[in-house]
């Protein structure tokens, strides 16, 4: 089992950027894909990033491609979402989430889920 806590989240004006971090406790972090997901209100819950196990493998949602990268630090138990050129759009709760094995774009398939940051990007 694993126990995630997002943090990072706050208030920017849009072109700025921001880290948020998703700290796992639990056995065998590394045997598991991690996700980034937002829900902004009103909007249904929407995958943004995900990375695999070993760090090897990555997946964007296409808005956020070439502003956004997702990383994992095995030996801290940490997966990171850095965010750049932050636009109004971006504005959400963003949720990390966890599943063993390979990743997926599909929040379902994940067992795993911290309580979510709020990102607020003002135009």
């Amino acid at each position: 089992q694993v126990q995630l806590v997002e943090s990072g989240g706050g208030l920017v004006q849009a072109g700025d950027s921001l880290r948020l971090s998703c700290a796992a406790s639990g056995r065998n972090f590394y045997a598991y894909s991690i996700a980034w997901f937002r829900q902004a209100p009103g909007k249904e819950r929407e995958f943004v990033a995900a990375i695999s196990w070993s760090g090897g493998s990555t997946a964007y949602e296409d808005s956020v491609k070439g502003r956004f990268t997702i990383s994992r630090d095995n030996a801290k138990n940490t997966v990171y979402l850095q965010m750049n050129s932050l636009k109004p759009d971006d504005s959400a709760v963003y949720y990390c989430a966890a599943t063993e094995g390979s990743y997926y774009l599909a929040y379902p398939e994940y067992d795993y889920w911290g309580q979510g940051t709020q990102v607020t990007v003002s135009s």
